[in-house]
Formats: structure tokens, C-alpha cells, sequence
């Protein structure tokens, strides 16, 4: 499995980061049975920075917690039957692993809602790669059953991993 982090913002978490988002993407990917070694990006960024990203891809001029960008297309979620059909356009040619997708996360996002919601920054930080990878995984949250759907995964990915409120 390759999960690449790239830390661009210039603030700078006090916690082991790289180790929480690698917990969290193996997490995900079991409780998810993925039968393919994956491949992830994940970027650490401040808010001026998604904001600059939503802004351009979603047409919302803001800054937000956490982005996604999946690269399979699923028929439904977690759904990964399909995905040998077209291995040209969902494995990486050089190391055979499927390509899921990018996540950007801010740090700013991890600091304010960790001290809004009043936990840790490690359980935020972990709760938006575990919302992240499910949505890299097929899920969504349009409709209110999707939302608790991936609202008890998200838990259960986290409760796993022992990363409690």
C-alpha cells in the first residue's frame, strides 16, 4: 500500500500525523474489504488554501474541513467488482495498486473543530480521513440515509482504531 502525505501548510500539528492518517486509510480499507493494495495522496494544507481548491472545483468560495477526489467510479459503494474491467484507468501501471483517489485536509479545519467539538486534534484529524476514505470509497452524504450510513461507518472505523471523543 502506498499512502503519500504532503504537509504544505506552514502551521504545523503537534502530533503524529503521518502515523494517524496511515492508521486510519488501512482502517478504512479493511473495514471497507478492499481486496487491492491502494494507493492514496493526502495533502495537509491551511484554509486560504482549500478555500482556493473548493473554490475551483466545487464553485464554493470557502474554506472547508476536508476535500476528496476519488478516481474509481463505483456502482455502488465499497462496490469493487468492477474495477479489473478497466485496469488501465483505476491501477497504477508501476506498482499495480489501485489508485483511489487524493484527500486534502486543513489543519486550520483540525485545530477549530477539534476545540468546537471538544476532542483532541488527533481524533479530528483521524475523523476527517476516515469521512475522506469512505468518499474515496463510493460513499456520500446527499441524502439523509447516506449521511447516518456514513456516519456509522466513519464511527465504527474510528471506534476500531480506538479514537474516541
Amino acid at each position: 500500500m502506498t499512502i503519500t502525505v504532503e504537509y504544505e501548510a506552514e502551521k504545523r500539528l503537534d502530533l503524529p500525523y503521518e502515523e494517524i492518517i496511515n492508521d486510519i486509510v488501512t482502517a478504512a480499507l479493511d473495514y471497507e474489504k478492499c481486496p487491492y493494495e491502494a494507493e492514496v495522496n493526502v495533502i495537509l494544507t491551511d484554509n486560504a488554501s482549500i478555500q482556493e481548491i473548493n473554490r475551483e472545483q466545487r464553485r464554493i468560495d470557502a474554506p472547508t474541513d476536508v476535500l476528496s477526489f476519488p478516481l474509481v467510479d463505483y456502482e455502488s459503494p465499497a462496490d469493487f467488482d468492477h474495477v479489473e474491467e478497466a485496469v488501465e484507468d483505476y491501477f497504477n501501471p508501476e506498482t499495480g495498486e489501485l489508485m483511489l483517489g487524493d484527500i486534502v485536509i486543513s489543519v486550520d479545519k483540525v485545530e477549530e473543530q477539534a476545540e468546537k467539538y471538544g476532542h483532541s486534534q488527533t481524533r479530528e484529524l483521524a475523523f476527517l480521513t476516515a469521512h475522506s476514505m469512505l468518499h474515496l470509497c463510493g460513499y456520500d452524504h446527499m441524502e439523509e440515509e447516506e449521511r447516518l450510513e456514513m456516519e456509522r461507518r466513519q464511527r465504527e472505523i474510528l471506534d476500531m482504531r480506538g479514537y474516541k471523543r
